[in-house]
């Protein structure tokens, strides 16, 4: 006989009560041990507030260690950060001023990389091809490829080395010479080659040498109508240029300045040269907020295809820390917190420069220390990069102690040079 419809709901509210006692126990367990799904927010790491003291402690360091002055710029989801210390003239005293130009150096190899591989991409080069099937009989290895030049990869010896062994000499011998590049490629195959191509890597600003002449084969134009037409103008970078063989710099800019290879030696003022001993290797003139405009639109992927950065963020282990790497024309670090940067060093006669951003390209610095040849500057110079990419260092406990030490020794590291080094 059928329940009233009363009875019927309290046996059913009965019921559900023993259920859920039954399983309560159950479910109360897996809260215990099994982890909850995280929120997007939860999973995104939170990104540390620059350092701009450390950036500051960094810029004083490298004046410790004989840079007249030193800069950097910050920027980030929270805006523009600046720091400027010492002078940008020796002469008049001049303070260092963020908005001043000054010679990026080995910087150059990204942009002309860009160049390059906006060629591929219109297929007018590729990557594995034999530099000499676009340049017939330029090189004496078949083997040499376009991607080898561009991972420092071809064996090519870096001319450079020979030129600066007696650094303030040798600079004042090319100060104000023009050299084509034919001769440059020719002063680099005077020397034995340093590796089979594509077995290792070694640094050699010949490849880029090499790099400028394939861009001018393709395009039939001068690099510097390629850097303008292709980075300069999309960017609106109109602090940079490329004006070799011009010895000046125009406008408001940094003074360079060589440290001699005798030690307590007079400072050489080397800011006026026609840097034609690298053009598209290290002549390109820049500022700081040009650089952080230019390595953040980069790896936004507003200037090359999602394969091409794919490719050129591609890298491979530079040393043995395996913390330092190389792309295609791209250096890659990564940094004590984890964070991995993107961009390159740069390093001409009384200029030292690093240009960074982010993978994402939300955050990116560029510093300049306005010495060279003096190793210790460079080193110095290079702490912007943790200061401001991984913010401030926790206070040290005695269990975190030995990873600090550790951390403080991988940033200690000598930074990879561009140019021969005397000190």
């Amino acid at each position: 006989m059928p329940l009233p419809s009363h009875r019927r709901l309290a046996v059913s509210a009965t019921l559900i009560a023993a259920l859920a006692a039954s399983i309560a126990p159950a479910t109360s367990a897996f809260a215990a041990t099994a982890p909850v799904s995280p929120t997007v927010a939860e999973t995104t790491p939170a990104v540390p507030a620059p350092d701009m003291d450390g950036v500051v402690a960094a810029l004083n360091s490298a004046m410790d260690n004989g840079a007249p002055g030193a800069m950097a710029r910050f920027t980030g989801p929270d805006g523009v950060r600046s720091r400027t210390v010492g002078v940008q003239d020796r002469a008049s005293g001049a303070s260092m001023d963020i908005k001043a130009r000054f010679r990026i150096g080995s910087v150059s190899k990204t942009f002309s990389t860009v160049v390059l591989l906006q060629l591929v991409q219109e297929g007018k080069l590729e990557l594995d091809t034999p530099v000499n099937t676009y340049l017939p009989g330029l090189l004496p290895d078949d083997r040499i490829t376009v991607r080898h030049l561009l991972t420092h990869r071809s064996g090519l010896a870096d001319y450079t080395n020979a030129m600066f062994a007696n650094t303030v000499p040798g600079f004042e011998a090319v100060r104000n010479r023009v050299f084509s590049y034919q001769e440059l490629v020719d002063l680099s195959l005077s020397e034995p080659r340093t590796t089979e191509p594509g077995v290792s890597y070694k640094y050699s600003n010949a490849n880029f040498v090499v790099v400028g002449m394939l861009i001018e084969k393709a395009t039939g134009r001068p690099v510097s109508d390629a850097y303008e037409r292709r980075i300069f103008k999309p960017l609106k970078l109109r602090k940079t240029s490329y004006v070799h063989p011009d010895t000046r710099i125009k406008g408001t800019h940094v003074r360079g300045y060589l440290h001699p290879d005798e030690a307590g030696g007079a400072l050489v003022d080397s800011t006026e040269q026609t840097v034609s001993w690298a053009q598209s290797a290290g002549a390109v003139i820049s500022n700081p907020a040009d650089l952080n405009t230019f390595t953040s639109a980069l790896m936004r992927g507003r200037l090359l295809s999602p394969a091409m950065m794919q490719a050129m963020t591609t890298v491979t282990p530079t040393d043995a820390t395996n913390t330092r790497f190389y792309g295609l024309g791209l250096r890659r670090y990564d940094l004590s917190c984890g964070t991995q940067v993107y961009g390159h060093t740069g390093t001409v006669q009384g200029f030292y420069t690093y240009a960074f951003s982010t993978r994402d390209g939300r955050r990116s610095l560029s510093a300049v220390a306005n010495t060279s040849n003096h190793g210790a500057a460079n080193t110095a110079l290079g702490g912007t990069l943790e200061a401001a990419f991984c913010g401030k260092k926790p206070a040290a406990t005695a269990s975190s102690r030995a990873a600090a030490s550790a951390a403080r020794d991988l940033t200690s590291l000598p930074a990879e040079r561009d140019l021969p080094e005397r000190h």
